[in-house]
């Protein structure tokens, strides 16, 4: 384990610390594939179905198994060894999406293999996210936590860049046929080994901080994470404000078809439109790695919700290629504000022996949001007459409910609205 230090490093210096710097680089090829995978399979559902309600059903598809496991994986990261959990997860996600291009390329696909396969990788993930979060905090010294937060953003918004547009482009090349689409799942597969080599040649203990108490009964174990999250005031404020805002603005499942029946782009167009939130959220977390946020975080939080909400409804009025790429750009850069300083909150607030229940807990809201947000966009558009019209009316109401739950927190919540962190956990410029 890193040693503490009470002198803040410079953001950028944060990757000299190496076992962080295995795991960020392992991460951004894994995360590149995942996100190919992502692209891919709602392509793949689009191109069976034709059906904005089918898209959205790849969503809960992903929810459910995130609600079921993912608080069970937070008590795992909490007792056990957090690498080898993470190993174990990973070594299943790698074989689910093996499966998913076997399958593929013998044409034994249909919805519910598909949906049946992205749950399991859910499943999984469920266990790898809250030990890979609870791991971080052991890898950097705790001033240099909230810029090590902020270069995970950035890995993360370039793997959702890159994977994106490089998926478009391969799926454009395979034309219609899925001989494409088997090879993005295969290649997914294979990121995943790069993760695990990193694991293995980790230093850093992944076993959870030692405690006089006796071990808790798993049941203690689940009610205390529950416990502390919501009865942290900050934590539920702003937890709800970010699984609402998700919830009505997460309509990127309707992507697929403004590129094909509102702005005739394509699969590489499509692959574009998906990287574009991405290349605004890296823009911004590039800066927040090197230059600190201000310190009164609250109120900029709850504007950047209201701005993604704004955006989210620009970009689903617009009838041109670049409006809507250029909207969605400024979407993730408003998103991405508001989830580093969420997560650095989170991180800094919570003890060690509960960070991977708490993250467990948060990640049914930042992860189950989302996904839940993508089948109320599909029943949405599936109401009305035309799927084009349907998507376009999804976007557009998600984009101002969202505004609306910013305004009311900002308006009622003294508490998020006057936010500071503690002096200590901002990074120096």
């Amino acid at each position: 384990m890193s040693s503490p230090s009470a002198k803040p490093e410079r953001p950028y210096r944060v990757l000299q610390h190496r076992d962080f710097r295995l795991l960020w680089g392992s991460q951004l090829v894994s995360l590149t594939g995942t996100q190919m995978q992502v692209v891919a399979l709602n392509w793949h559902v689009y191109l069976l179905t034709h059906s904005p309600l089918a898209l959205g059903m790849v969503g809960l598809s992903r929810v459910l198994p995130i609600i079921l496991f993912s608080l069970w994986g937070g008590i795992v990261a909490d007792r056990f060894d957090r690498r080898r959990v993470m190993f174990a997860a990973q070594s299943c996600m790698a074989a689910f999406s093996a499966a998913l291009a076997i399958l593929t390329l013998q044409g034994r696909t249909s919805l519910g293999v598909l949906y049946g396969l992205n749950a399991l990788g859910a499943a999984a993930s469920s266990f790898d996210n809250p030990a890979r979060q609870a791991l971080v905090p052991r890898l950097v010294p705790p001033a240099a936590l909230s810029s090590a937060l902020s270069l995970n953003l950035a890995m993360f918004h370039m793997a959702m860049i890159g994977g994106p547009g490089i998926a478009g482009l391969v799926l454009a090349a395979g034309s219609r046929g899925l001989g494409s689409v088997a090879a993005i799942y295969a290649f997914n597969g294979f990121s995943f080994a790069v993760v695990l080599v990193a694991l293995a040649l980790m230093k850093t203990s992944g076993r959870p901080a030692a405690s006089d108490a006796p071990p808790e009964h798993p049941w203690e174990a689940l009610k205390a994470g529950l416990r502390f999250v919501f009865t942290t005031p900050l934590m539920v404020w702003t937890t709800g404000l970010d699984f609402v805002a998700t919830f009505f603005a997460g309509a990127l499942s309707m992507l697929p078809i403004f590129a094909d029946q509102i702005l005739h782009v394509g699969a590489a167009g499509y692959g574009w439109l998906v990287a574009a939130p991405a290349l605004g959220a890296l823009a911004g977390s590039l800066y927040a790695a090197l230059v600190p946020l201000p310190r009164r975080q609250g109120r900029l939080f709850l504007w950047a919700v209201i701005a993604y909400g704004l955006f989210t409804m620009v970009w689903g009025l617009s009838t041109r290629y670049m409006l809507v790429f250029l909207f969605l750009a400024a979407s993730g850069l408003a998103d991405l504000v508001s989830t580093v300083i969420r997560q650095t909150l989170r991180q800094v607030i919570t003890p060690d022996a509960l960070r991977g229940r708490m993250t467990s807990v948060n990640m049914i809201f930042f992860m189950g949001g989302p996904q839940l947000g993508e089948l109320e966009a599909g029943l949405v558009a599936s109401l009305l007459p035309s799927a084009a019209l349907g998507a376009r009316v999804a976007v557009v109401t998600g984009g101002l409910a969202t505004m609306l739950a910013g305004a009311l927190v900002l308006a009622r919540s003294r508490l998020v609205r006057d936010y500071q962190p503690p002096a200590g956990d901002t990074p120096s410029g």
